[in-house]
Protein backbone atom coordinates (compact mmCIF):
# COMPACT_ATOMS: atom_id res chain seq x y z
CA UNK A 1 0.00 0.00 0.00
CA UNK A 2 3.11 2.14 0.86
CA UNK A 3 3.91 1.86 -2.97
CA UNK A 4 1.14 2.47 -4.51
CA UNK A 5 0.48 6.16 -2.40
CA UNK A 6 4.02 7.14 -3.31
CA UNK A 7 3.28 5.83 -7.04
CA UNK A 8 0.49 7.40 -6.98
CA UNK A 9 1.76 11.09 -5.22
CA UNK A 10 4.52 10.73 -8.53
CA UNK A 11 2.34 10.61 -11.23
CA UNK A 12 0.14 12.73 -9.36
CA UNK A 13 3.47 15.70 -9.93
CA UNK A 14 4.42 14.72 -13.19
CA UNK A 15 0.65 15.10 -14.28
CA UNK A 16 0.43 18.91 -12.38
CA UNK A 17 3.81 19.32 -14.10
CA UNK A 18 2.20 18.49 -17.78
CA UNK A 19 1.12 21.45 -19.80
CA UNK A 20 -1.37 20.28 -22.29
CA UNK A 21 -2.59 22.17 -25.33
CA UNK A 22 -4.80 24.15 -23.59
CA UNK A 23 -2.28 25.17 -20.84
CA UNK A 24 0.13 25.98 -23.67
CA UNK A 25 -2.35 28.07 -25.43
CA UNK A 26 -2.56 29.70 -21.94
CA UNK A 27 0.32 30.83 -21.95
CA UNK A 28 1.17 31.88 -25.15
CA UNK A 29 -1.61 34.19 -25.46
CA UNK A 30 -0.64 36.00 -21.11
CA UNK A 31 3.13 36.26 -22.83
CA UNK A 32 2.09 37.54 -25.91
CA UNK A 33 -0.68 40.15 -24.08
CA UNK A 34 1.91 40.94 -21.61
CA UNK A 35 4.45 41.75 -24.45
CA UNK A 36 2.12 44.52 -26.41
CA UNK A 37 1.55 46.13 -22.82
CA UNK A 38 5.11 46.14 -21.76
CA UNK A 39 4.54 44.21 -18.68
CA UNK A 40 6.40 41.42 -18.03
CA UNK A 41 5.11 40.89 -14.64
CA UNK A 42 1.88 39.52 -16.62
CA UNK A 43 3.77 36.78 -18.36
CA UNK A 44 4.34 34.56 -15.69
CA UNK A 45 7.67 34.45 -16.24
CA UNK A 46 10.52 31.33 -14.25
CA UNK A 47 12.78 32.80 -11.84
CA UNK A 48 15.39 31.37 -14.70
CA UNK A 49 13.61 33.04 -17.70
CA UNK A 50 16.17 33.61 -20.61
CA UNK A 51 15.17 35.72 -23.71
CA UNK A 52 17.06 36.23 -27.15
CA UNK A 53 15.50 38.75 -29.83
CA UNK A 54 17.51 37.60 -33.18
CA UNK A 55 19.76 35.69 -31.17
CA UNK A 56 20.79 38.65 -28.63
CA UNK A 57 20.20 38.27 -25.13
CA UNK A 58 17.56 40.70 -23.98
CA UNK A 59 16.23 41.44 -20.36
CA UNK A 60 12.53 41.00 -19.85
CA UNK A 61 10.70 44.18 -20.70
CA UNK A 62 13.21 45.41 -23.15
CA UNK A 63 13.48 45.34 -27.19
CA UNK A 64 10.27 44.22 -28.44
CA UNK A 65 8.42 44.20 -25.60
CA UNK A 66 8.85 48.35 -25.80
CA UNK A 67 8.32 48.44 -29.54
CA UNK A 68 5.24 46.75 -30.23
CA UNK A 69 1.79 48.30 -29.73
CA UNK A 70 -0.32 45.13 -30.91
CA UNK A 71 -1.00 42.11 -32.14
CA UNK A 72 -0.91 42.29 -36.29
CA UNK A 73 -3.27 40.87 -38.79
CA UNK A 74 -1.10 37.50 -38.79
CA UNK A 75 -1.54 35.32 -35.76
CA UNK A 76 -0.79 32.21 -35.65
CA UNK A 77 -0.37 29.35 -32.89
CA UNK A 78 1.63 26.25 -32.44
CA UNK A 79 1.60 23.83 -29.64
CA UNK A 80 3.50 20.80 -28.87
CA UNK A 81 2.60 19.08 -25.25
CA UNK A 82 5.46 16.39 -25.71
CA UNK A 83 8.00 19.52 -25.12
CA UNK A 84 5.97 21.94 -23.47
CA UNK A 85 6.80 24.40 -25.94
CA UNK A 86 4.11 26.88 -27.62
CA UNK A 87 4.87 28.81 -30.93
CA UNK A 88 3.69 32.37 -32.48
CA UNK A 89 4.48 33.29 -35.88
CA UNK A 90 2.61 36.25 -37.83
CA UNK A 91 2.89 40.16 -37.34
CA UNK A 92 3.24 41.99 -34.55
CA UNK A 93 2.49 46.10 -34.65
CA UNK A 94 4.94 48.36 -34.02
CA UNK A 95 5.35 52.07 -34.52
CA UNK A 96 7.42 51.57 -37.24
CA UNK A 97 5.17 49.17 -38.87
CA UNK A 98 4.63 45.29 -38.35
CA UNK A 99 7.49 42.95 -37.45
CA UNK A 100 7.24 39.61 -38.79
CA UNK A 101 7.85 37.08 -36.12
CA UNK A 102 8.42 34.19 -34.43
CA UNK A 103 8.72 33.59 -31.00
CA UNK A 104 9.00 29.81 -29.36
CA UNK A 105 8.15 29.67 -25.42
CA UNK A 106 8.97 27.01 -23.17
CA UNK A 107 7.16 26.52 -20.57
CA UNK A 108 7.88 24.82 -17.21
CA UNK A 109 6.35 23.65 -14.19
CA UNK A 110 3.05 26.52 -15.59
CA UNK A 111 5.74 29.13 -15.59
CA UNK A 112 7.09 30.51 -18.95
CA UNK A 113 10.61 29.68 -18.58
CA UNK A 114 12.44 30.17 -22.34
CA UNK A 115 11.77 32.87 -25.34
CA UNK A 116 13.31 32.96 -28.54
CA UNK A 117 12.27 35.52 -30.83
CA UNK A 118 12.66 36.40 -35.03
CA UNK A 119 11.85 39.50 -35.89
CA UNK A 120 11.87 40.90 -39.39
CA UNK A 121 11.52 44.49 -40.23
CA UNK A 122 11.41 46.72 -43.09
CA UNK A 123 14.77 47.49 -44.05
CA UNK A 124 17.12 45.56 -42.28
CA UNK A 125 20.33 44.75 -43.58
CA UNK A 126 20.54 42.16 -46.67
CA UNK A 127 22.94 39.60 -46.99
CA UNK A 128 25.91 41.42 -48.70
CA UNK A 129 27.63 41.94 -51.94
CA UNK A 130 26.34 39.61 -54.61
CA UNK A 131 23.37 38.77 -53.37
CA UNK A 132 20.74 40.57 -56.21
CA UNK A 133 17.20 42.08 -54.92
CA UNK A 134 18.90 41.10 -51.28
CA UNK A 135 22.34 42.93 -50.89
CA UNK A 136 21.67 45.49 -49.22
CA UNK A 137 18.21 44.98 -47.60
CA UNK A 138 16.46 41.65 -46.41
CA UNK A 139 12.90 40.03 -47.80
CA UNK A 140 9.79 41.82 -46.55
CA UNK A 141 6.46 41.83 -47.20
CA UNK A 142 3.92 42.26 -44.47
CA UNK A 143 0.94 42.52 -46.84
CA UNK A 144 1.61 39.87 -48.99
CA UNK A 145 2.44 37.74 -45.87
CA UNK A 146 -1.61 39.01 -44.28
CA UNK A 147 -3.18 38.02 -48.05
CA UNK A 148 -1.38 34.74 -48.10
CA UNK A 149 -1.28 33.61 -44.35
CA UNK A 150 -1.02 30.41 -43.43
CA UNK A 151 -3.73 28.08 -43.06
CA UNK A 152 -5.43 27.37 -39.44
CA UNK A 153 -6.00 23.95 -39.78
CA UNK A 154 -6.39 20.51 -37.82
CA UNK A 155 -5.25 17.10 -39.76
CA UNK A 156 -7.73 14.54 -39.10
CA UNK A 157 -6.87 12.08 -37.02
CA UNK A 158 -5.97 8.94 -39.26
CA UNK A 159 -4.23 11.36 -41.46
CA UNK A 160 -1.82 12.37 -38.92
CA UNK A 161 2.06 11.42 -39.23
CA UNK A 162 4.60 10.60 -35.95
CA UNK A 163 6.36 13.62 -34.65
CA UNK A 164 9.62 11.59 -36.31
CA UNK A 165 8.20 11.30 -39.28
CA UNK A 166 7.51 15.03 -39.62
CA UNK A 167 10.63 16.06 -38.53
CA UNK A 168 12.59 13.96 -41.07
CA UNK A 169 10.45 15.21 -43.90
CA UNK A 170 11.51 18.77 -42.81
CA UNK A 171 15.05 17.78 -42.70
CA UNK A 172 14.86 16.05 -45.70
CA UNK A 173 14.78 20.32 -47.42
CA UNK A 174 18.33 21.19 -45.37
CA UNK A 175 19.52 18.01 -46.66
CA UNK A 176 18.39 18.82 -50.36
CA UNK A 177 19.47 22.32 -49.77
CA UNK A 178 23.23 21.67 -48.36
CA UNK A 179 23.59 18.94 -50.89
CA UNK A 180 22.35 21.29 -53.61
CA UNK A 181 19.88 18.32 -54.52
CA UNK A 182 16.13 19.15 -54.77
CA UNK A 183 15.39 15.67 -55.40
CA UNK A 184 16.34 15.02 -51.54
CA UNK A 185 13.47 17.01 -50.78
CA UNK A 186 10.37 15.85 -49.90
CA UNK A 187 7.62 17.96 -51.25
CA UNK A 188 4.87 18.07 -53.42
CA UNK A 189 5.55 19.91 -56.72
CA UNK A 190 4.37 23.79 -56.66
CA UNK A 191 5.27 23.80 -52.78
CA UNK A 192 5.51 27.61 -51.72
CA UNK A 193 7.66 29.10 -49.39
CA UNK A 194 7.24 32.62 -48.08
CA UNK A 195 10.63 34.30 -46.63
CA UNK A 196 9.50 37.61 -44.61
CA UNK A 197 6.36 37.74 -46.74
CA UNK A 198 7.63 37.63 -49.64
CA UNK A 199 7.48 34.65 -52.08
CA UNK A 200 10.37 32.86 -53.26
CA UNK A 201 9.00 30.29 -55.61
CA UNK A 202 6.15 30.33 -58.15
CA UNK A 203 8.76 32.06 -60.41
CA UNK A 204 9.04 31.38 -63.83
CA UNK A 205 11.67 29.01 -65.15
CA UNK A 206 14.48 30.57 -67.77
CA UNK A 207 14.51 27.46 -69.44
CA UNK A 208 10.90 27.17 -70.35
CA UNK A 209 10.07 24.73 -67.58
CA UNK A 210 7.10 24.51 -64.74
CA UNK A 211 7.53 27.94 -62.62
CA UNK A 212 9.94 27.16 -59.50
CA UNK A 213 9.13 25.75 -56.33
CA UNK A 214 11.01 25.19 -52.51
CA UNK A 215 13.12 22.30 -54.23
CA UNK A 216 14.29 24.79 -56.58
CA UNK A 217 18.08 24.37 -57.19
CA UNK A 218 18.54 28.31 -57.75
CA UNK A 219 17.58 29.44 -54.53
CA UNK A 220 20.33 26.97 -53.22
CA UNK A 221 23.56 28.52 -54.87
CA UNK A 222 24.27 30.66 -51.71
CA UNK A 223 24.01 28.10 -49.57
CA UNK A 224 27.15 25.90 -48.39
CA UNK A 225 25.56 24.37 -45.82
CA UNK A 226 22.41 23.96 -43.02
CA UNK A 227 23.96 23.68 -39.60
CA UNK A 228 22.89 24.38 -36.24
CA UNK A 229 19.55 22.48 -37.17
CA UNK A 230 16.47 22.08 -34.53
CA UNK A 231 12.88 21.22 -34.09
CA UNK A 232 11.45 22.34 -31.33
CA UNK A 233 8.32 22.70 -31.78
CA UNK A 234 5.96 19.72 -33.64
CA UNK A 235 2.52 20.69 -33.98
CA UNK A 236 0.91 17.37 -34.36
CA UNK A 237 -2.39 18.14 -34.81
CA UNK A 238 -1.70 20.66 -37.60
CA UNK A 239 1.21 19.00 -39.12
CA UNK A 240 3.58 22.09 -38.69
CA UNK A 241 6.95 21.72 -37.45
CA UNK A 242 9.27 24.97 -36.58
CA UNK A 243 12.87 24.22 -37.78
CA UNK A 244 15.74 26.92 -36.57
CA UNK A 245 18.79 26.73 -37.97
CA UNK A 246 21.29 28.80 -40.10
CA UNK A 247 22.02 28.70 -43.64
CA UNK A 248 25.74 28.98 -43.84
CA UNK A 249 27.95 30.35 -47.07
CA UNK A 250 31.31 28.92 -48.20
CA UNK A 251 33.77 30.37 -45.88
CA UNK A 252 36.01 32.87 -46.75
CA UNK A 253 32.94 34.56 -48.83
CA UNK A 254 31.61 38.52 -47.77
CA UNK A 255 27.94 37.45 -48.08
CA UNK A 256 26.48 36.98 -44.24
CA UNK A 257 24.77 34.11 -42.84
CA UNK A 258 20.91 33.83 -42.48
CA UNK A 259 19.73 32.57 -39.01
CA UNK A 260 16.03 31.49 -39.50
CA UNK A 261 13.05 30.33 -38.39
CA UNK A 262 10.50 28.44 -40.91
CA UNK A 263 7.54 26.38 -40.37
CA UNK A 264 7.10 23.59 -42.35
CA UNK A 265 2.95 22.61 -43.62
CA UNK A 266 3.06 18.84 -43.92
CA UNK A 267 0.54 16.92 -46.33
CA UNK A 268 0.11 13.80 -47.48
CA UNK A 269 3.79 13.26 -45.85
CA UNK A 270 5.08 15.84 -48.12
CA UNK A 271 6.27 19.71 -47.63
CA UNK A 272 3.04 21.82 -49.02
CA UNK A 273 4.45 25.60 -47.92
CA UNK A 274 7.27 26.83 -46.24
CA UNK A 275 6.80 30.19 -44.17
CA UNK A 276 9.89 32.20 -42.71
CA UNK A 277 11.18 35.09 -40.58
CA UNK A 278 14.88 35.20 -40.52
CA UNK A 279 17.55 37.87 -40.62
CA UNK A 280 21.11 38.52 -41.09
CA UNK A 281 23.62 38.32 -38.63
CA UNK A 282 26.74 40.56 -38.78
CA UNK A 283 30.07 38.23 -38.94
CA UNK A 284 31.01 38.24 -35.55
CA UNK A 285 27.68 37.54 -34.06
CA UNK A 286 27.09 34.76 -32.02
CA UNK A 287 24.34 32.33 -33.64
CA UNK A 288 22.04 30.64 -32.44
CA UNK A 289 22.98 31.08 -29.14
CA UNK A 290 20.45 28.38 -27.18
CA UNK A 291 21.54 25.09 -26.52
CA UNK A 292 22.92 22.64 -28.03
CA UNK A 293 24.96 25.71 -29.74
CA UNK A 294 25.78 28.08 -27.20
CA UNK A 295 27.00 31.27 -29.10
CA UNK A 296 28.11 28.74 -31.95
CA UNK A 297 30.96 29.94 -34.07
CA UNK A 298 31.01 33.47 -35.49
CA UNK A 299 31.85 33.43 -39.55
CA UNK A 300 34.09 36.41 -40.65
CA UNK A 301 35.35 37.54 -44.26
CA UNK A 302 39.00 36.05 -45.32
CA UNK A 303 41.56 38.69 -45.44
CA UNK A 304 42.15 40.29 -48.42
Amino acid sequence: MKWLVLGLLVATGASAATCDRGCLRQALDEYLVAVVQHNPKAAHLSPGYRETQNSVVRLPGAGIWQSATALGKVQRRYLDPETGQAGFFGTMDESAGPAIVTVRLKVENGKVAEAEWFAARKGDPGIGSGAGAQARAAFYDANYLAEHAPPERTVPKPERLSRNDLIAITNSYFDGLSAHDGSLIIAHSGCVRLENGVLTTQRPDPNGGPPTDCTNKGAMQNIFAVTSRRYPIVDEEAGVVLALGVFMRKPGTAMKRNMFSEWFYIDQAKIRAVYSSMFYPEHDAMVPNWPPYEGNWPVAPAAK
